[in-house]
């Protein structure tokens, strides 16, 4: 059996031929290794991250020799390289594709879907992810960042722009959009400190997170925006997804409201957000991801006395990222036995 992996700079090929040496195949396993860009230093190797998340694998350079070895291949296991549907047409042997990533914009998964081969991924960075949103939740409402900020320009404040709202994280009432693998580890943190909580998720079901100890109400978009004091997004830009939080939601939310994003950027209307920030509409917002990264010096963001920013590094820890191939064993394996897997991204 023929294994293709394509390492990157962030995720060596060597370390996913081990992982893919290690999966349950029932044939000896022949892995072909290729790489793509894994020469570039991390913060050129971001322009690409960007390029591909906003343009999809279409339009991006391919792994050299990827068309010839996909021929004949029967996985291809990849982090960051493109997958497109040219690669798909070429591979007409492949039985399966392994992201070790949560995000898949670089996997053309509709032309997946039209020749039936299974998209699974992991969510390699998700309890990294889980802790910062929680970290974000309290350092906005409490102002943490913003009183180190001030102290070490010599400014020793003790009040803020969300001074009318200020209480403990017991008092609020926490509603998470969208409850896949990350929201639910977040969930799992907010049911452990007793802290209130809804969901908005059409596609969970509460017999679900039930079956896994976890409890939250649940509510129609609309009124998680109109009764939770935070709000935490946990979902992947679609076309449904892609704008969704705008003017007519954001409008809807408690002047006392605070916005938590971790997921992406594009599910935010850039304008709608800033308006509400600008104009107090509501008490504050936590980012770390952004419409474009680096952000700008001048953007408006960085004016603004009501946000926090960090520079996209929720799931940024020592071992997220070289642990990710092996966690893509661990769950390839997992589907191999039970022939189905809550990590598979296309159904068919």
């Amino acid at each position: 059996m023929k294994i293709v992996v394509v390492g990157d700079a962030l995720v060596k090929s060597d370390d996913l031929e081990k992982a893919a040496q290690h999966m349950n195949f029932t044939e000896p396993v022949e892995v072909k290794k290729l790489e793509w860009f894994s020469d570039l230093p991390k913060d050129k190797f971001q322009e690409k991250i960007m390029q591909i998340e906003k343009n999809g694998p279409e339009n991006m350079e391919l792994p050299e020799g990827m068309l010839e070895e996909v021929k004949d291949a029967q996985a291809l296991l990849v982090h960051l390289a493109p997958v497109s549907k040219r690669v798909m047409e070429a591979a007409t042997k492949l039985r399966l594709i392994g992201a070790c990533r949560g995000g898949v914009e670089n996997i053309n998964i509709k032309a997946a879907e039209e020749q039936k081969i299974p998209v699974i991924h992991v969510i390699r960075n998700a309890e990294s992810v889980a802790d910062f949103t929680l970290a974000l939740m309290y350092a906005e409402t409490r102002n943490i960042a913003k009183a180190h900020h001030a102290i070490r320009n010599g400014v020793w404040q003790k009040s803020f722009s969300n001074d009318a709202y200020r209480t403990t994280l017991k008092r609020l009432k926490v509603g998470l959009i969208g409850a896949g693998y990350i929201g639910r580890l977040v969930l799992k943190r907010l049911n452990a400190l007793q802290i209130a909580t809804a969901i908005y998720d059409p596609y969970v079901k509460k017999s679900e997170l039930q079956e896994e100890g976890l409890t939250a109400e649940f509510l129609t978009l609309e009124e998680l925006c109109r009764t939770c004091d935070i709000i935490s997004l946990h979902m992947r830009v679609t076309p449904q997804t892609s704008g969704m939080i705008n003017r007519s939601l954001i409008s809807l939310m408690k002047p006392n409201a605070y916005l938590i994003n971790t997921a992406r950027a594009e599910i935010l209307n850039r304008n709608d957000i800033i308006d509400a920030l600008k104009n107090k509409k509501i008490a504050g917002a936590a980012f770390d991801v952004f419409w474009q990264e680096p952000l700008p010096k001048d953007d408006i963001l960085m004016k603004l006395d009501n946000v926090t920013l960090t520079p996209h590094i929720a799931g940024d820890t020592i071992d997220a990222i070289s642990h990710a191939p092996y966690l893509l064993r661990d769950v390839i394996n997992d589907y191999f036995t039970k022939g189905k897997s809550k990590m598979q991204v296309n159904k068919f």
